[in-house]
């Protein structure tokens, strides 16, 4: 049971380290939210191991590795993995694509969200390339889904 945990951990916090990595100046408007959609699929996968505990703190963390405001990212992530795993059920019966495009629209409003709390918190202006993240995500999610599925499935996590 620990494993377990340790290595969903294991994997949020490489999802971590790759959120973290610097990119060049042209292609960092579009990095996927790699943490989100490491999250999302644990929540996916393991409902009642990963809920929005995990979210919260995987959202402070996030907020003090990036420098935003305490609780923005927290607060986004929670609402996101409280959508995922309270329709759990109905995600895991769509194709791998259908969930695409559901990841799609859950990442879109964790991006509105954020834009939201930091524009009243930062007085920061939207951008239609803020939205760049979510598409990216979408199509990144059919090759994070099978990796952590074989890893999850590797390791007998459960």
């Amino acid at each position: 049971m620990n494993r377990s945990y340790a290595l969903v951990a294991l994997s949020l916090f490489i999802a971590l380290i790759m959120a973290l990595m610097p990119l060049p100046i042209s292609f960092e408007p579009f990095r996927p939210d790699w943490v989100l959609l490491v999250l999302m699929y644990w929540s996916i996968a393991l409902p009642h191991r990963v809920n929005i505990g995990w979210a919260w703190c995987t959202g402070l963390v996030m907020d003090l590795a990036t420098g935003s405001p305490l609780g923005v990212n927290s607060l986004t992530y929670s609402i996101c993995l409280y959508i995922t795993t309270s329709n759990f059920q109905k995600i895991r019966n769509f194709s791998i694509w259908q969930q695409a495009v559901l990841i799609g629209l859950f990442l879109a409003l964790y991006h509105l969200l954020q834009f939201w709390l930091n524009h009243f918190l930062l007085d920061i202006y939207f951008n239609p390339r803020y939205l760049w993240p979510a598409l990216i995500g979408m199509l990144c999610w059919p090759w994070v889904f099978l990796l952590l599925r074989k890893y999850r499935r590797h390791f007998r996590i459960r």
